[in-house]
């Protein structure tokens, strides 16, 4: 049997239709490319999905956030994705194979496509803890060169150093670490929590992954992050997000990473602790710098890693003389052990954290403008409970819910047969019993002034005692020193003993100058004296009237 000859006209009709079908596929991968680098914490991403699946997309929410219902089963339409990337992937593969090149403006829409696969194929879900022991991350990251192997051998595709096999596995792992980070830390499905989200993957990756993945991931430790909002409202949990999910490279050889866990978040808590103390754990200290120094001492800023983050929570606080020394290991990435000349170099991340305004710190001469600029460049606000419920108050069952699991969850997880559902039933009948409480007593417009942390403590109160007494409350049926004019008059009716009355005068003054090193100058006392002498309840009564 013979065949004929296809004629010039049925060659020009195959040809254009190989184009077009080339050109489709380009468009194709475009979308799927940039779906693959989106910020995933973000409204755009959804929009994404629904252009991707069309028909088969299902409603699941504006943006992603954790759910109770999320934890034993994925979102519906990341396993049609998956589907949809794997096809793609597949198809490209095909096409090229035949003998048509990929066309070079489709290279790096390909290697995002490739990648995302890659991650869903053999990392996401993976526990994070496997990455952790060398012996089941071999053989994750030996499926994964693998397939990677195969997938990249494609004529006319261009391979940069970035996009090796070692470094993407790293990068995917990072992505996969970040995203289970904040996925568990930051919860609520209102807008700001959603937009909060977003910020704290950008202080992560950047608004652009391409370019992390190329220069960024060795730069981003280098720049400042800086966390502010009201107290309550999380600001420790997003400085964990970000520190412990810094780049951390994959080492081929031993097949693991450099360093895990808890050894690279280093916080300090600068409100509670002296200058002289915050200096020596922050910098260290040499053998005899001072009295008890009996022998050299390495501070965080030496024994956090170039992939982990030093934690500075309530850094508005920082005695000036500190400020300074801060600013040169922020701008120089240089610092000295307390007693030491030697210089050393500090490779991790700093984050500090503020519930005040530091703009007015600066006008008022207690915060240092240079430090400030060297800080804000990455600045995340926490947004308060009651913008989070105003935006959205269908949000206030999950985050009861969310609390109550904390509380009766690990009571009852491992007690045996039936357990499941008695945890089941004890979650259910306190989220319940609570939001009855707040329902019937506090109301929709209750103003959450403690935050989240308040929130806490109210569900934690209604357990133990079945209901919640909120301080504000508390303050006004109390008899307590509010106002200068009250606690003058109590001194002069001698209606109060002195150490009572150094307490009055040592707040009052504190909450003029908002410094405890201002006030100690003004009372002629040691600032640990001034902050032993606070009186909170009657510090936050003068706050809470301005």
């Amino acid at each position: 049997m013979t065949f004929a000859s296809p004629t010039k006209r049925e060659t020009n009709i195959s040809t254009q239709h190989l184009l077009s079908m080339n050109k489709s596929i380009q468009n194709k991968l475009r979308l799927f490319a940039r779906l693959a680098t989106c910020n995933p914490f973000l409204v755009d991403r959804i929009e994404l999905e629904k252009q991707i699946l069309g028909d088969d997309f299902a409603e699941d929410g504006i943006a992603w956030s954790r759910r109770l219902e999320f934890t034993d089963r994925e979102r519906f339409n990341v396993t049609r994705l998956t589907a949809a990337f794997d096809a793609l992937v597949e198809q490209v593969g095909s096409t090229v194979q035949k003998g048509k090149p990929l066309p070079a403006e489709s290279n790096e829409d390909y290697w995002d496509v490739l990648t995302y696969a890659l991650l869903y194929r053999h990392i996401v879900y993976q526990d994070p803890k496997n990455l952790q022991e060398p012996k089941s991350t071999a053989k994750i990251w030996e499926a994964f060169r693998s397939d990677y192997e195969e997938l990249t051998n494609l004529p006319g595709l261009i391979k940069a150093p970035s996009q090796s096999a070692v470094h993407l596995f790293a990068i995917l792992c990072q992505v996969h670490r970040a995203f289970f980070n904040i996925y568990t830390f930051i919860v609520g499905e209102s807008l700001p929590s959603i937009e909060l989200r977003g910020k704290v993957w950008q202080s992560i990756f950047s608004h652009d992954m391409g370019r992390y993945r190329r220069s960024l991931f060795q730069r981003m430790s280098g720049l400042a992050s800086l966390i502010t909002g009201p107290s309550g409202t999380g600001k420790e949990l997003v400085a964990r997000a970000i520190g412990l999910s810094q780049f951390v490279p994959f080492d081929e050889t031993s097949h693991s990473f450099k360093v895990f866990g808890a050894a690279r978040f280093f916080p300090l808590n600068l409100s509670a602790m002296s200058p002289n103390l915050i200096e020596s754990e922050l910098f260290g200290h040499r053998k005899g710098s001072f009295t008890g120094a009996v022998a050299d001492r390495k501070g965080w800023l030496e024994l956090c890693p170039p992939e982990g983050a030093v934690f500075l929570d309530e850094i508005g606080e920082l005695d000036s003389s500190l400020q300074v020394k801060l600013l040169r290991v922020v701008q120089q990435r240089k610092f000295s052990r307390l007693g030491d000349s030697e210089e050393r170099v500090f490779a991790g991340k700093i984050i500090g954290a503020t519930n005040r305004n530091l703009s007015e710190e600066i006008n008022a001469g207690r915060f240092r403008e240079d430090l400030y600029y060297r800080l804000c460049a990455d600045r995340i606000e926490t947004p308060s409970l009651r913008q989070q419920l105003v935006d959205r108050p269908e949000d206030l069952p999950f985050l009861v819910g969310h609390i109550v699991r904390g509380l009766v969850g690990e009571c009852l997880v491992n007690e045996g047969p039936g357990s499941t559902d008695d945890l089941f039933k004890e979650e259910d009948s306190l989220r319940d019993q609570a939001l009855s409480w707040i329902e019937k007593n506090l109301g929709e417009d209750y103003p959450w002034r403690g935050n989240f942390r308040e929130l806490e403590q109210c569900i934690s109160s209604i357990m133990i005692r079945g209901e919640y007494l909120p301080e504000e409350y508390s303050l006004r049926q109390a008899k307590s020193a509010t106002g200068p004019q009250v606690w003058v008059d109590e001194a002069i009716d001698s209606s109060l003993s002195a150490d009572e009355l150094l307490q009055r005068y040592c707040t009052w003054v504190y909450f003029q100058t908002e410094s405890y090193e201002a006030a100690a100058r003004l009372l002629k006392l040691d600032r640990r004296t001034v902050k032993a002498k606070i009186d909170d309840a009657m510090l936050r009564s003068l706050r809470d009237k301005g």
